[in-house]
């Protein structure tokens, strides 16, 4: 084995563990989550177990992260980032950052007929959330509040708030969202709502 592949392979444990741990995982739930036993996962991470395809690829589909970036593989020169959009509930969301730490999405967000029943489909899950208006007017509710932010304007908030985001109008509305796990502040702040 050549003294690069054997590098690349001696990384690849720590880069597991550092994901693990950056996730806020343990080796019991990361098992629980990928059926890959315990003992395999600390025999990865310690590099004493060879790594697979079948479990990297495991690895790689629960972290959000491709196959280069889980075993270090180097660039190819082409500095171009290839974005994979996908359309979750009607909106279409550009990944803009790698996952762990603070995420940054863009959104674009389709009008709805039926807007007027948005308040039942209100979510909350841990983090907190920034969102900026690039184009369009946004509904946001938010708790019991009901707001229109538009182009230039920005919201921070509490997840566990019960929450909806919104076209305000017959419009697509582009947004960028910055969104941080629980303690993780975007460590930016909304302007004043107006209402």
């Amino acid at each position: 084995m050549s003294t690069a592949r054997k590098d690349v392979l001696d990384a690849v444990g720590p880069r597991l563990r550092e994901l693990r741990r950056r996730r806020g995982m343990t080796l019991a739930g990361l098992a629980g989550r990928t059926g890959i036993s315990e003992s395999t996962l600390s025999r990865l991470e310690g590099g004493t177990r060879r790594l697979t395809l079948e479990l990297l690829l495991a690895l790689a589909e629960l972290y959000r992260v491709p196959l280069d970036d889980l075993v270090g593989a180097p660039r190819t020169g082409d500095p171009r980032i290839h974005l994979r959009p996908a359309t979750r509930h009607g909106m279409t969301h550009v990944p803009l950052s790698r996952p762990g730490g603070i995420a940054a999405h863009k959104l674009l967000i389709p009008p709805r007929p039926d807007a007027a029943e948005a308040g039942t489909e209100r979510t909350t899950h841990e983090g907190f959330e920034r969102v900026h208006v690039l184009s369009g007017r946004l509904r946001l509710l938010l708790g019991d509040r009901d707001l229109v932010l538009t182009a230039g304007e920005a919201a921070e908030f509490d997840t566990r708030v019960p929450h909806w985001l919104g076209s305000a109008d017959d419009r697509t509305v582009e947004v960028l969202v910055l969104f941080g796990r629980q303690g993780e502040r975007a460590h930016l702040r909304a302007r004043a709502d107006r209402t």
